[in-house]
């Protein structure tokens, strides 16, 4: 019975002054004050007046030990059987305490006992309880002292004080009783009271744990109900085992009977081992198990005459359990008796709550893209590894490069946060709305992520500085947003079309719907200019790069929201973002760090998502070591080290195998040094030296801004990526790596409850992080948990609010301030920071800015803009089984520069892309060559519309290792001559103002 009560009184019309008397008032106290008055205040279910915390209840059995002597062989144990248990752990503690210093209880139910038990007298019933608590003693002697107690600590805190100072062993006791439990299956519990043991003799129960016991987490202490989380999580893993032992009466001096408070020596009253108590391994969360649990009464009395419990503690006991458990069944619709079977414990189907209580717009970040095409799109991918897209898969019948669509699904979501189902104009009545804009020529001029420190003494100024005050709203083109209802639609009503740059009209894209009503957001068409005629970039003006006045152009972003009724209810809707950016030249190259990768990153380091508690080679080491592998088919460099057949080719099985395999305990660890020679060519997190020649081998967010030998100028392995790997080094990680592994290749394939959270992921999947200089994308503020209201969510800045002002200048401290710019977004904002026009950027952030180091690495962004690539004509030679194998093998190898019909100075290269952007290379894959070692089975290969290449490098038989002279390695680069490589020096390269 509990010690701490939550009802107060200061009258109690009962008296504690005879043994019935004390156990009438107790019940009174107990049942008819703290249960009924817990109940009256709208407890639901009813739970019991004590050990009413449930921590779980477990199914299992209780065997009978063998070769007994016959004095242990009574009643219960009298043959050696197994009964079926059902066992239920608590603690006494009321609602609303955590479970720390807590008193643990164990109700054992057993079932086929045979005979009759004492409660109800005469009853045939085929169960027998046992009760059991994690202190050996009890803090009073008698139902007088109980009554006593329970009476004093229901009146007052001042009379429960007074209590205490006058029965200091009593207080001792019940302190003792709260402890700090790490796990209830490592605890020892006694039954406290005695009981009889046949006609003569008594004892008292004791039950311990059996080691081992199945492995669990660390405790939570913060973690209120961390005790019911650890059971669950270790009955998962393994089963328990108990010894359930009887302690034998000596005599009265020794093992009083009628003195709870007097422990019974266990050096004098030896425990003897009477049965094993084991709780299989088991989901305790399986459907109805706790609640089946939690409607069994215990009971000490209802058992066999030969083990009949003594003292008023237990005659207490019995009339208040037996009251108490017949108001909390009367009040919960619960059948009063005992079952005579044991619920099976096979685990039935887990129930499924089907109520829509919300919904919620997957991916939270869509990703759009820009194409030439008038009316052709294409829908951006919905998994990880869809089905490759062919070049014709993104060109329109001219050749013009069709847009990507973003695709945006409804999941309505139960009261427990359970998918349900996916949400469409078939089940429900759904209102789009998206609001898009383009506020780039408004904002202020890219020329550094504000973030990493060399920026501190940055002071950026706006784009357009020259136009001042409410003129400088016409700079943002802002059209507002759209609505969308139904299946199939689409029209002028829902085109971003009247949006204005400084007088001229410019589209920012259009909405439409599916056959199923979901929606769909196509951007601009790539459409770049300046109404003024205003130069792209001045040379003598390094300032102008990516932040040409009074140009614009048509990528956009902004919130993403619906209206959802279902069966004329509405629900609340959690709103998404979608941004329109640059094409993808390359769709299925995966940057060696995708801007999935940088949010995970960002929302493992503030506490949204945990770290893994076991790390996967699948999940969290083989992406970084294959997608350098994957970059081969955009960058020479890669394509040499990681390519099909190079040294450390992470797409072949037999490395694979060896980097995944495990060592098992006590064997060595054959591949250990492989693991640790390949992670310590990474770069690691916070290296301060400038280093070109280590892994990934590309650029970071300094260079181009600051001093050659900056550290930041080349990209690490961010602090969880390295965790990660750090463990796989020590052999601590799960080989679940299988080379004949399918994943899926559409949404369909993936479970309905994991839809969601792969439609967040692949729509990232396929953007890059690194380096923001600013970026292909989105740049550097994506990084700052500020910008989110949870993971894959941006923090939306309510439509009636203004549009912050920062001043003429931007700096480090204005940028990164609390409620600053990188807080509560609106339409545009994402965007924002982007380079202006998006072209010039893509034109000119390359590869092997240094041609005597290496004309091919360190490189940019090769996953979304390609370096080096194979050509078609170098693809038809390598799949001809007809020609030469070296004349296959020096195809193969060969790479053209992806940017070759660029020409000229930096001005006419950006014009170049800004004009025939869509007319650009797409790499995309082909069939290859099936089971041959110098050949891969699936080739990327750069497929260009009907455009002449120049080939003089090509043609001249150029490679690494024949380009002996400063003019062959220039044209190796892809560089036509001194002249142009030093203009982008400077361009890319450029140093601030105040450096010089």
């Amino acid at each position: 019975m509990s010690h701490k009560h939550d009802a107060k009184t200061t009258d109690i019309p009962c008296s504690c002054d005879t043994d019935a008397g004390s156990i009438e008032c107790l019940q009174h106290m107990f049942v008819d004050m703290v249960q009924r008055g817990r109940i009256d205040k709208g407890q639901c279910p009813a739970k019991r007046p004590v050990f009413l915390r449930l921590h779980g209840v477990a199914h299992g059995r209780f065997e009978i030990a063998p070769g007994l002597s016959p004095d242990w062989r009574v009643g219960i144990f009298s043959q050696q059987v197994t009964y079926p248990v059902w066992a239920r752990f608590s603690s006494d503690i009321s609602d609303g305490r955590p479970d720390l210093n807590t008193t643990v209880g164990l109700g054992i139910k057993l079932f086929d006992v045979p005979g009759q038990k004492l409660l109800p007298p005469g009853s045939t019933s085929p169960t027998a309880d046992f009760i059991l608590q994690n202190h050996d003693v009890f803090f009073v002697d008698d139902a007088r002292a109980m009554c006593v107690f329970t009476k004093a600590s229901l009146t007052s805190e001042e009379e429960y004080l007074k209590w205490r100072k006058e029965n200091p062993k009593g207080a001792a006791i019940l302190d003792a009783m709260e402890k700090k439990v790490p796990t209830v299956l490592g605890e020892n519990l006694w039954s406290v009271i005695p009981f009889r043991f046949g006609p003569e003799k008594y004892c008292k129960y004791k039950l311990e744990p059996i080691a081992p016991i199945p492995t669990g987490p660390n405790p939570d202490y913060n973690d209120p109900n961390y005790l019911g989380v650890d059971l669950q999580q270790r009955l998962q893993r393994g089963e328990a085992r108990f010894r359930f032992m009887v302690q034998p009466y000596i005599d009265e001096q020794k093992t009083p009977l009628n003195k709870a408070t007097d422990q019974w020596d266990e050096k004098v009253s030896v425990p003897q081992h009477v049965a094993t108590l084991t709780l299989p391994q088991q989901d305790i969360a399986a459907r109805g198990q706790s609640a089946y649990g939690e409607a069994l009464s215990f009971n000490p009395w209802r058992t066999l005459a030969e083990h009949e419990p003594v003292g008023t503690i237990a005659d207490a006991r019995k009339v208040i359990y037996q009251a108490s458990a017949e108001l909390r069944r009367n009040v919960n619709g619960q059948p009063d008796g005992e079952p005579h079977l044991p619920r099976p414990p096979a685990p039935w189907p887990p129930a499924r709550d089907t109520t829509i209580v919300r919904a919620a717009i997957h991916p939270g970040i869509g990703i759009a893209r820009v194409g030439n095409s008038p009316e052709g799109f294409y829908v951006g991918p919905e998994v990880i590894q869809p089905e490759p897209l062919s070049a014709a898969d993104m060109r329109d019948s001219t050749g013009a490069l069709k847009r990507q669509a973003a695709l945006f699904r409804l999941y309505g979501y139960n009261a427990a946060g359970e998918v349900v189902a996916e949400l469409t104009g078939n089940n429900a009545k759904i209102t789009w709305q998206v609001h898009l804009a383009n506020r780039k020529a408004q904002w202020y001029q890219f020329d550094a992520a504000l973030d990493i420190p060399q920026a501190y003494e940055l002071s950026l100024p706006l784009r357009n500085a020259h136009i001042k005050g409410a003129a400088r709203t016409n700079l943002a083109i802002d059209p507002g947003p759209r609505h969308i209802e139904g299946s199939d639609i689409s029209g002028p009503a829902y085109r971003f079309d009247s949006g204005m740059f400084q007088g001229t009209k410019v589209g920012l894209g259009e909405l439409r719907t599916d056959a199923s009503g979901r929606l769909l957001v196509l951007g601009g068409h790539g459409i770049s200019a300046s109404p003024e005629g205003k130069p792209i970039y001045d040379p003598d003006d390094p300032d102008t790069f990516n932040n040409a006045d009074g140009w614009y152009d048509d990528t956009s972003d902004g919130p993403v929201n619906a209206a959802v009724s279902i069966a004329g209810r509405e629900i609340p809707v959690d709103a998404a973002w979608v941004v329109v950016a640059p094409p993808n030249y390359a769709p299925d190259i995966i940057g060696w760090r995708t801007l999935y990768d940088l949010l995970y990153d960002a929302y493992v380091e503030c506490g949204w998502i945990a770290f893994p508690e076991q790390v996967s080679f699948v999940r969290d080491v083989l992406p970084a070591l294959q997608r350098l592998s994957n970059l081969q088919w955009v960058n020479k460099g890669f394509a040499a080290l990681f390519g099909h057949g190079g040294q450390f080719d992470f797409d072949d099985p037999q490395l694979l195998t060896k980097l995944s395999h495990r060592p098992a305990a006590g064997h060595p660890d054959i591949y250990g040094e492989l693991r640790r020679v390949i992670f310590n060519a990474f770069r690691p997190v916070n290296n301060p030296v400038a280093e070109p020649r280590t892994w990934p081998w590309l650029y970071g967010d300094a260079f181009g801004s600051f001093e050659d030998d900056d550290p930041e100028n080349y990209l690490p392995l961010s602090p969880v990526r390295a965790s990660l790997l750090q463990r796989w080094v020590e052999g601590n990680f799960d080989n679940d790596w299988h080379p004949d592994y399918q994943p899926p290749h559409d949404l369909s394939q993936v479970e309905l409850a994991d839809r969601p959270a792969m439609l967040d992921q692949a729509a990232l999947h396929f953007c890059l992080a690194d380096a923001f200089h600013p970026g292909c994308e989105l740049t550097w503020p994506m990084r700052h948990s500020s910008m989110y209201r949870a993971p894959f969510r941006i923090r939306e800045r309510p439509a009636e609010q203004p549009v912050p002002e920062y001043g003429r200048k931007l700096t480090q401290q204005i940028a990164l301030r609390p409620g600053g710019p990188l807080y509560a977004q609106g339409a545009g904002d994402l965007s924002r920071w982007m380079a202006l026009p998006w072209q010039g950027d893509t034109a000119f952030c390359r590869s092997g800015y240094d041609v005597e180091y290496d004309p091919y690495l360190p490189s940019f962004w090769p996953a979304r803009v390609p370096n080096q690539v194979l050509t078609e004509e170098d693809y038809a030679i390598v799949i001809n089984p007809d020609l030469a194998r070296e004349q296959r093998l020096a195809a193969f190898h060969r790479r053209a520069n992806w940017l070759r019909e660029l020409s000229g100075l930096p001005p006419a290269q950006m014009m170049h892309m800004v004009e025939h952007f869509g007319a650009m290379g797409i790499v995309a894959a082909k069939k290859g060559v099936d089971d041959d070692p110098d050949f891969p089975p699936v080739i990327f290969v750069e497929s260009v519309p009907g455009i002449p290449t120049r080939t003089a490098a090509l043609a001249a038989g150029l490679d690494k290792a024949s380009a002996r002279t400063r003019e062959d390695r220039l044209r190796l680069a892809g560089w036509e001559n001194e002249e142009q490589l030093e203009a982008f020096r400077r361009l890319v390269l450029r140093k601030r103002k105040h450096e010089d």
